[in-house]
């Protein structure tokens, strides 16, 4: 009742575990057995290890947690070596998030992603453009249209293209993407944020800005799923602040396919299994027969 089709892969339900928050999966495996979840997003992966940011990388902050880790992971070969084989013998789709600095990182990373069993690669293009003094790939549109276009002509996995909402028009950026080669979109990724600590008289963190995530950004990215949604006809993935059935609920009547779990995580490590739940509960009271019936309802005529 709860089974999804993206992009030729089937999901049992449309529940994932977002990247950066679940790791790769082994930390919650002593909570719940995460083959119950509809697909697991692997943490944010680069073409070489990575120590992540210097200094606080979490800060709470009114219905919201802002992070600036900085893709801290073991890199990709590391990853195929020692977390792939754990994260295969789980009954869930993988996704794998790719990250880089340059087009040449994005492109060598998605070729050693190709040989493995991994069932898609999600591409993070919030990701720093070093040739572009630090601009990300996902904020002007010509320059996500060509990495897009690049990575796609040599990938071999579905291609899901993980969206800012930092970009200058999230609507032209879907367009663009998509044009590209996109086989699907994932968005919003965290906003651009500040915390200021007044007694220190300086940011708390040492880059300054930092990624806000949680229920505060969720009304904000709800809205640019549906405006997506209207100017794409790709499988989406929704994310932005999803801790409850109802807030997964209604980022299908946006317009998505599935949806992201992301800081819920943190709050309460099995709350997958909730919102799994709640969603079943929802369309059996409902009689909502398929996900299908209810997907992007509020944009139909």
């Amino acid at each position: 009742m709860t089974e999804v089709e993206i992009c030729g892969v089937n999901f049992k339900n449309p529940v994932i575990a977002a990247s950066g928050t679940f790791g790769f999966g082994r930390e919650f495996e002593e909570y719940f057995s995460i083959e119950k979840l509809g697909g697991i997003c692997t943490k944010g992966l680069t073409l070489n290890k990575r120590d992540g940011n210097r200094g606080i990388r979490i800060y709470e902050t009114p219905s919201g947690l802002m992070n600036s880790i900085g893709l801290q992971n073991p890199g990709i070969d590391a990853f195929i070596k020692d977390e792939l084989p754990f994260m295969e013998k789980q009954d869930t789709v993988i996704l794998a998030n790719l990250g880089g600095s340059t087009l040449k990182d994005y492109l060598e990373g998605a070729q050693r992603l190709n040989s493995t069993n991994i069932h898609m690669i999600e591409l993070n293009i919030s990701c720093p453009n070093v040739k572009e003094g630090g601009m990300s790939f996902g904020i002007k549109c010509n320059t996500a249209y060509e990495i897009v276009s690049e990575v796609k002509n040599i990938c071999k996995k579905p291609l899901i293209v993980k969206l800012s909402p930092n970009a200058e028009n999230i609507k032209e950026m879907a367009y663009s993407c998509v044009k590209a080669g996109a086989d699907g979109l994932s968005l919003v990724n965290t906003f651009n944020a500040l915390a200021i600590d007044i007694y220190k008289r300086k940011p708390v963190f040492n880059n300054i800005t930092a990624g806000l995530s949680g229920p505060c950004i969720k009304p904000i990215a709800l809205r640019m799923v549906y405006e997506v949604s209207q100017v794409v006809d790709v499988p989406i993935i929704g994310i932005g602040g999803i801790v409850n059935y109802r807030d997964a609920i209604e980022f299908i009547m946006a317009g998505a396919w599935a949806v992201q779990v992301g800081s819920g995580n943190f709050i309460k490590p099995d709350i997958c299994l909730d919102i799994i739940k709640g969603i079943e509960e929802f369309m059996d009271k409902e009689n909502v027969k398929s996900l299908e019936e209810i997907r992007g309802i509020i944009g139909r005529d």
